[in-house]
């Protein structure tokens, strides 16, 4: 029962796939189940799997009475440790609720300093993906590439069908004396538009099921790529539907112009062959290819600057040395054995330096305010707050620029001595801080400054390095240990040395460890798959785009074909023809590279905005990107010219 599963704190909920891998077929409804390997719980839900598309990742839930009952509960109005989900009845106004719970720290959390700097408001789950960055309380944009990328996709559509229309018109001469003596016939020009119309959704379907054959064969490494779990919905009658309505659009699109095209020509002049297609197309069949190649240049750019800015992040100092840092959590026994586990690590030389801390190298896990002596009282500047139990700086390879590493066998005190980064000793305005005294407004304890470390990468290697305090055990909230590993010995030697440590101190768990390094590579993953995508789009719109040249190539050739023969005659070479059938596409591909290179600028410095720690936008990457277009184009166009420039003029002009 959904409304009385987890009335009692040791009531469990699990999921489908987690009770099938701990009951298999049996019913797990009443079965016993031992969390952490201390506590007890009775199964009194079973729910279904989540989807894939949901931010909620869990197999199990427990009431929260579970957290009151061990004393979990966090009942500080002032604290920002537990998210809170509120489903409202409907036709609720989020406006009117906000107005109401807007100043609810104010009513309930006397005690803080900053109540005056902190508001309360809901926030819609479904905006909450796309949408999720904030600044100051307010939506500052998100994962809104999803949209961009849908707009890619259209694009290259577009294009697609663009070709489509230049191939079509390319063959018009061939065509032209079938749709002449359809009308001599009494063929009337509806009936031929929609001839031309059903040929190209038939091409369309044909195309729509080939496609669909290659994304089922691609989706796995493209969930691979975008680290999703992506499936096609072959049994949803929406899908099937919107899959039919893009063959439609498709074939529609596509064939229009060519079919408006041809049914428009007279039979008169169509059968006297005495008709002009040629001059009649050029202009808009250019401003298409001149479309082409604008997006595809945009998209070179693009996928050039995208990694150019991926390749500055990471060869950004991180301030640490991550090699040979592996960290693991306090989990079962390990915290109450920590001081027996890291005797012997260090004694058998396996590790080099331990140390206990709050959060990993890779991660902030606790953003709050501090008071010192001078602040303004108006100055709500945010600090990053990291504890340990001493010795990080030799742990994590830190670079001490004054004063000493938190030591506290040899100095007491530095139970309650922090660490401040460079940039906390710049927010804090502070000239001389070794001794200075920090207040956070938690814990009854007044800190003192023993020591400042060199600024390095704790969150996103694109953004600034933020004010960072690392307080010294006093603090006592500890959730893993990181370990150097002693580099002399292999790898595989000491990961094995620390398995059997924590096997013998910490039996019913299985030992888990996580390279600092490898989550550090980690913090690339959402930009470096954006560049993959973005270079497999500008390869794609490169080929259709290919396609399209080389079909407006043909037509050209096909109209020009008597007076290539004419100058052939009178003497010109070969490549003096390929020469005069390239250089208009040239300057075509130079005209969009003119429209293209102020869009990619905009668009780049907008998505480079994102990014606190960025590039500027080189020069030289517009230049690249026009040889590029130009190179592509040239080759692409030479086929047909070089074809055009070998016939045999005898062929070409015997029909005159």
């Amino acid at each position: 029962n959904a409304h009385t599963a987890l009335n009692e704190p040791n009531n469990i909920v699990l999921t489908r796939r987690a009770a099938r891998s701990l009951f298999g077929e049996t019913d797990a409804m009443g079965k016993m189940v031992r969390v952490d390997n201390w506590l007890d719980y009775t199964v009194t839900g079973v729910m279904e799997d989540l989807p894939n598309n949901t931010q909620f990742d869990f197999e199990y839930l427990l009431p929260w009475k579970f957290m009151q009952w061990t004393h979990q509960d966090d009942s500080d109005w002032a604290s920002n440790s537990t998210r809170n989900y509120i489903l409202l009845k409907p036709n609720t106004d989020v406006a009117r609720v906000n107005e109401k719970i807007r100043d609810i720290y104010k009513r309930h959390a006397k005690e803080d300093k900053d109540l005056d700097k902190k508001e309360a408001f809901l926030y819609p789950v479904s905006r909450l993906h796309l949408y999720s960055n904030f600044e100051d309380g307010v939506p500052a944009g998100g994962r809104i590439e999803v949209r961009v990328f849908l707009l890619i996709a259209v694009f290259i559509l577009l294009i697609a069908c663009i070709n489509f229309m230049n191939m079509s018109t390319a063959r018009s001469e061939r065509r032209a004396k079938e749709v002449g003596i359809r009308k001599v016939s009494g063929a009337l020009r509806g009936s031929l538009v929609g001839q031309f119309l059903g040929e190209s959704t038939l091409i369309a379907l044909v195309a729509g099921a080939i496609a669909l054959l290659l994304v089922q064969v691609s989706l796995p490494g493209f969930n691979l790529l975008t680290k999703k779990q992506l499936v096609i919905g072959y049994g949803s009658p929406a899908f099937w539907m919107g899959f039919a309505g893009f063959i439609l659009f498709t074939g529609v699109v596509s064939g229009s112009y060519p079919a408006f095209f041809l049914s428009g020509f007279r039979p008169v002049a169509v059968l006297k062959g005495s008709f002009k297609k040629a001059h009649a197309l050029i202009t808009p069949r250019k401003v298409l290819v001149v479309l082409q190649f604008t997006f595809a240049i945009i998209l070179i750019v693009s996928t050039l600057i995208i990694r150019q800015q991926v390749q500055y992040a990471q060869s950004r100092a991180t301030g640490y040395d991550k090699d040979d840092v592996v960290w693991t959590y306090l989990s079962g026994d390990v915290g109450k054995n920590y001081d027996l586990i890291r005797n012997e690590l260090l004694d058998r030389r396996i590790a080099l330096s331990v140390t206990k801390s709050s959060e990993p190298l890779s991660a902030s896990w606790s953003v709050a305010t501090a008071d010192w002596n001078g602040k303004d009282p108006n100055d709500g500047t945010q600090f990053n707050f990291f504890n340990e139990d001493g010795g990080i700086v030799k742990t994590a390879g830190l670079q001490l620029l004054e004063g000493r590493d938190l030591d506290t066998k040899h100095y007491p005190t530095d139970s309650t001595g922090v660490l401040l980064n460079q940039a906390a000793v710049k927010a804090m305005g502070l000239r001389h801080p070794i001794g200075q005294i920090i207040d956070r407004g938690v814990w009854d304890a007044d800190w003192h400054v023993v020591g400042v470390v060199k600024d390095f990468v704790l969150e996103s290697p694109f953004d600034r390095i933020k004010p960072m305090v690392i307080q010294g055990p006093r603090a006592n909230w500890f959730n893993l240990m990181h370990i150097r590993l002693n580099g002399a010995n292999p790898t595989a030697r000491n990961l094995a040395d620390l398995e059997k440590v924590f096997k013998r101190f910490n039996p019913n768990y299985p030992f888990e460890y996580h390279f600092t390094d490898q989550e550090y590579a980690r913090k690339f993953n959402d930009e470096q798959a954006t560049a993959t995508l973005t270079a497999l789009f500008a390869g794609l719109t490169i080929l259709i785009s290919c396609l399209g040249l080389f079909g407006l190539a043909a037509y050209m050739a096909e109209a020009r074909i008597k007076e290539i023969g004419v100058r052939k005659v009178l003497g010109a070479s070969a490549a003096g023809i390929v020469t005069l059938l390239s250089k208009d596409f040239i300057r075509l591909v130079l005209i969009a590279l003119l429209v293209a290179a102020p869009i990619a600028w905009w668009s780049m410095d907008k998505w480079l905005s994102g990014f606190e720690y960025r590039i500027a936008i080189p020069w030289w990457i517009f230049l690249v990107s026009g040889a590029i277009a130009v190179l592509i184009a040239v080759a692409t166009v030479s086929v047909q010219a070089i074809r055009a420039a070998l016939v045999n003029p005898a062929r070409s002009l015997r029909s005159e």
